[in-house]
C-alpha cells in the first residue's frame, strides 16, 4: 500500500515519467528556433551556418554535438509550425533576464554574420526579435558591432 500510495504521488508529480531533453517549455529550445529562422532566412541551412549553430549551442549551453543536434531537430520543427515569434520570445520573457535576453540577441547577430553580411530581411528579424526581447536599439547595434568587429579580427591572417 505504501508502495502505491508513492507510485501515486510520484505520478502527479510527473517523478517517475521519462523527461525529454528539450521540452517544449525550455528556453534553450525557443532560443535556438530563432537561431534555426535567422540562420535559413536567406536559404538552406548551409554547412558554414550548421557548423557554426553548433558551435553557439555547444558554448552557450555547454552540450555536446549529439545534444546540439537533438535541439536543432527540434527548434526547427518549432520554426517551421511558428507563425511568428511571439511563441518563443515570450518563453525567453518569462526565463532569461537582461543579461541573458542579450546573449540571445548576441547569438542571433554570430548567425547573421556567419556570411559576412547583413540583408535588410536578417535587419529586421533582429530589429523584431530584440524589440520583442525588450533589448534596446542602442544594445542591439553596440551587440551588432562587437559581432561585426570579432568577426573582422577572425578574418585578418595572423
Amino acid at each position: 500500500m505504501l508502495a502505491d500510495l508513492k507510485q501515486f504521488f510520484a505520478e502527479l508529480t510527473g517523478g517517475d515519467k521519462p523527461q525529454e531533453q528539450f521540452g517544449p517549455d525550455d528556453y534553450r529550445r525557443a532560443a535556438t528556433a530563432l537561431l534555426v529562422h535567422i540562420a535559413a532566412l536567406d536559404g538552406d541551412l548551409t554547412d558554414a551556418k550548421r557548423r557554426k549553430l553548433h558551435a553557439i549551442l555547444e558554448t552557450n549551453f555547454a552540450l555536446d554535438a549529439a545534444a546540439a543536434d537533438e535541439l536543432i531537430e527540434a527548434a526547427a520543427a518549432d520554426d517551421r509550425e511558428a507563425v511568428d515569434f511571439y511563441h518563443f520570445t515570450s518563453l525567453l520573457m518569462r526565463t532569461l533576464d537582461e543579461a541573458g535576453r542579450l546573449n540571445v540577441i548576441e547569438m542571433m547577430w554570430e548567425m547573421v554574420f556567419v556570411d559576412g553580411a547583413v540583408s535588410e530581411f536578417e535587419a529586421n528579424v533582429m530589429w523584431r526579435v530584440a524589440d520583442l526581447l525588450a533589448v534596446s536599439p542602442r544594445d542591439r547595434i553596440t551587440l551588432r558591432e562587437r559581432v561585426a568587429a570579432a568577426r573582422a579580427g577572425a578574418d585578418e591572417p595572423s
